[in-house]
C-alpha cells in the first residue's frame, strides 16, 4: 500500500507563503519558483505550496478545510509554540487545551490554511 509522505496547500502567493513556512519550521525550501515552493522535512515528509492560481486542474477548496498537524515533544512544547506564533502574528483559533486525544492548539497560516499543533496524551501515543 502505499504510505503518503506530501501535502500541497494551494496559496495565493508561493513566495510569500514559502517564506512564512520557512520562518515557521526553521527549514528553507528545496524547490522555488513562482508558482509552487516544496520543502522537505523530518523523515522526507514533504510540504507543497502550490499557486491556487496555476494549479491543474483548478482548486475550488480554499484554506480551512483541513489541517496541517504538527507534533511536538511535550505538553509545555504546546504552550510554548504558542507563545511563539502569537508573538509573530498569527492568527490563533484555539489556544492551548487539554482534549481527549491531549494538548493541542490551532493557528491560521496567511491563506487561511489550519496549523493544529498537539502533544499526544499517554493513551493515544504518538
Amino acid at each position: 500500500m502505499a504510505t503518503p509522505n506530501f501535502v500541497i496547500l494551494y496559496v495565493d502567493s508561493p513566495e510569500r507563503s514559502g517564506a512564512f513556512y520557512a520562518s515557521l519550521l526553521g527549514s528553507e525550501p528545496v524547490e522555488t519558483s513562482q508558482t509552487f515552493v516544496m520543502f522537505v522535512l523530518d523523515k522526507g515528509f514533504k510540504l507543497g505550496l502550490w499557486s491556487r492560481h496555476t494549479v491543474e486542474p483548478a482548486a475550488a477548496a480554499a484554506g480551512g478545510g483541513g489541517e496541517l498537524v504538527l507534533a511536538v515533544e511535550n505538553a509545555p512544547s504546546v504552550d510554548a509554540t504558542h507563545s511563539d506564533w502569537a508573538k509573530r502574528g498569527l492568527k490563533i483559533l484555539q489556544t492551548p487545551t487539554d482534549m481527549d486525544f491531549g494538548r493541542t492548539f490551532v493557528a491560521l497560516d496567511p491563506d487561511g490554511h489550519r496549523l493544529r499543533v498537539y502533544w499526544p496524551n499517554e493513551a493515544v501515543g504518538q
